[in-house]
């Protein structure tokens, strides 16, 4: 992800922008976006990578303070995201206020930590308890979620998020986000089986036992949107020769 090349960079070297408008029509050089280019396009990238390209694009261009967060923060992090998500790339500031949207970029203004801001492949980032909690503030809580179970598994805790959100009181959206930490479950084995749990907890049945071996006749009873992009596997019980079958969602997250 290093091929990016800034406007300025090419101009320094010796290219004018005739020669700039006639690589980018013999496909050698792809703009990005405004002020950046890429030596080629890479269309059938997968959103997290086409977000990363378009984070690193737009980061020299950013004015000091700005700390890559929300959808953005995620993708770094290697949490689950939806192209929604990350429609532009999020910033936040180290202010009170509202924040500002841009075509590109939309910069929030929150207060920040010293603690909640690292730094990842060079580039300064919201620390993995901040970027779950912006998201359970500020997306569907399907998403929230199956971000948040991908960051349990990565090793963050109930203790971690709990403190941050004893830092958030009265921030716009912290309800919500107690409403995800709540629902977290470290056990989700991906993005699909937490989201399936977060629309069974809507549609009203009681929570699951994740990775629960239940009954084929159980099974055939759920409502058939949870059949959607389940699998099944049989086992033979070693004290009894019953057929069963344990079930788990598995879903993945939408590309472009």
């Amino acid at each position: 992800m290093d091929d990016i090349r800034l406007t300025r960079s090419l101009l320094e070297q010796g290219y004018n922008y005739g020669d700039l408008r006639r690589l980018q029509r013999g496909g050698e050089l792809v703009r990005v976006r405004r002020g950046a280019y890429a030596r080629e396009d890479q269309i059938d990238q997968m959103v997290e990578k086409r977000h990363r390209r378009l984070m690193l694009a737009t980061a020299p261009q950013l004015r000091d303070g700005a700390i890559f967060s929300h959808g953005s923060a995620a993708v770094i992090h290697g949490l689950p995201v939806w192209p929604e998500a990350v429609a532009r790339v999020h910033v936040t500031r180290n202010r009170r206020g509202s924040g500002v949207k841009r075509s590109i970029v939309q910069v929030h203004g929150a207060p920040l930590l010293p603690g909640e801001i690292v730094s990842i492949d060079n580039l300064p980032v919201t620390s993995l308890t901040r970027t779950v909690l912006d998201l359970g503030r500020t997306l569907p809580m399907t998403q929230a979620v199956a971000a948040g179970d991908r960051a349990l598994a990565l090793g963050l805790t109930r203790v971690q998020l709990d403190l941050g959100l004893l830092a958030m009181e009265r921030w716009p959206g912290v309800r919500a986000a107690r409403r995800v930490v709540e629902f977290l479950d470290v056990r989700s084995e991906s993005a699909g089986e937490s989201m399936s749990r977060v629309r069974l907890m809507e549609e009203g049945p009681p929570r699951p036992e994740l990775q629960y071996e239940s009954s084929v006749q159980m099974v055939e009873s759920l409502p058939a949107w949870i059949s959607t992009g389940m699998s099944t596997r049989r086992s033979v019980s070693s004290t009894a020769r019953s057929n069963t079958v344990g079930f788990s969602s598995r879903g993945s997250v939408s590309r472009t």
